[in-house]
């Protein structure tokens, strides 16, 4: 087992964990909002394992069917999480609005504070561990993972803070309005989860400052050849894809021409830790000249 796949073994520890923390907390204090922040945690528990199933399948090597690997496969793990929010936010709405047309007073009991201020505190750490190994692996399902528990407990702070505020003013409508705020937000982490996994699948090119790094870097290693042109990137899960094509001088030897090749790829994997690149070499008479990266 890799360090990514016991990562996302340990998220569906720590969100069965927080899962039971913050029930208790509803059933401590009644609160409409804990419980919709208790139903967000079910949602955290179903994602972890999507993730986990996910990373095991994305580690698999390349094969006669998948020749180059397995990678996307953290992608869905992504949508699917964002689809379950989805059905949370209007699982929330659906005991929120009731709640908020015949308002009832809160039991803000310290003890049901505490366990949920608890649970979000573990949510806050783990939220932490999964950034910094997503971003580490480059793994789309981490850091989708990392992001939604983070929003989790962003939410959860603010659910706390409005039970409290509605238990001092007497204004019990704010408990089930609340609930309504929290369904709101975590419809957008949702929106903002399947928008950049959506965009892997399609094979969304690396970013500007990504690129702009590697044309740097290909511009330093590339003595000897002519012209670099059609430059063209592509994400998939934690693998990046870069190809083009480099003009030579039509009398350079191949071994010459594959010498370069080779100070080119390690140049671009110095940039994106195992990327996977392919490199078309063409005569001179087939340079561009024209709006292209030219040596």
């Amino acid at each position: 087992m890799d360090r990514t796949t016991s990562i996302a073994l340990g998220s569906v520890v720590v969100a069965a964990v927080v899962l039971a923390l913050k029930f208790l907390a509803y059933l401590l204090t009644g609160s409409v909002a804990l419980y919709s922040d208790a139903l967000e945690s079910i949602i955290n528990v179903a994602a972890a394992l999507a993730a986990l199933i996910a990373l095991r399948v994305a580690v698999r090597p390349a094969d006669a069917n998948h020749p180059y690997g397995h990678s996307k496969a953290e992608y869905f793990s992504a949508v699917a999480e964002g689809v379950l929010i989805v059905l949370a936010a209007v699982s929330i709405a659906r005991e929120a609005i009731p709640a908020l047309q015949h308002p009832r007073a809160v039991d803000a009991a310290p003890a049901g504070l505490l366990v949920n201020l608890g649970a979000s505190v573990l949510n806050a750490l783990w939220a932490g561990v999964l950034l910094r190994a997503g971003r580490a692996a480059r793994s789309p399902a981490l850091l989708a993972d990392g992001k939604h528990i983070l929003t989790d407990v962003v939410t959860s702070i603010g659910v706390l803070l409005g039970v409290l505020l509605a238990r001092l003013t007497g204004l019990h409508w704010l408990d089930p309005l609340l609930a309504l705020l929290v369904a709101l937000n975590i419809l957008w982490s949702g929106w903002a989860l399947m928008r950049e996994s959506v965009g892997g699948l399609m094979d969304a090119a690396v970013d500007p400052a990504t690129e702009a790094r590697l044309r740097q870097a290909m511009s330093e290693h590339a003595e000897g050849a002519l012209e670099m042109h059609d430059l063209r990137t592509r994400h998939a899960g934690r693998m990046t894809f870069v190809e083009f094509h480099l003009v030579v001088p039509g009398t350079m030897s191949v071994q010459e021409a594959h010498t370069i090749c080779d100070r080119l790829e390690d140049a671009i994997r110095a940039e994106l830790e195992g990327a996977a690149v392919t490199i078309h070499v063409e005569p001179q008479d087939k340079a561009k000249h024209h709006g292209v990266l030219v040596i």
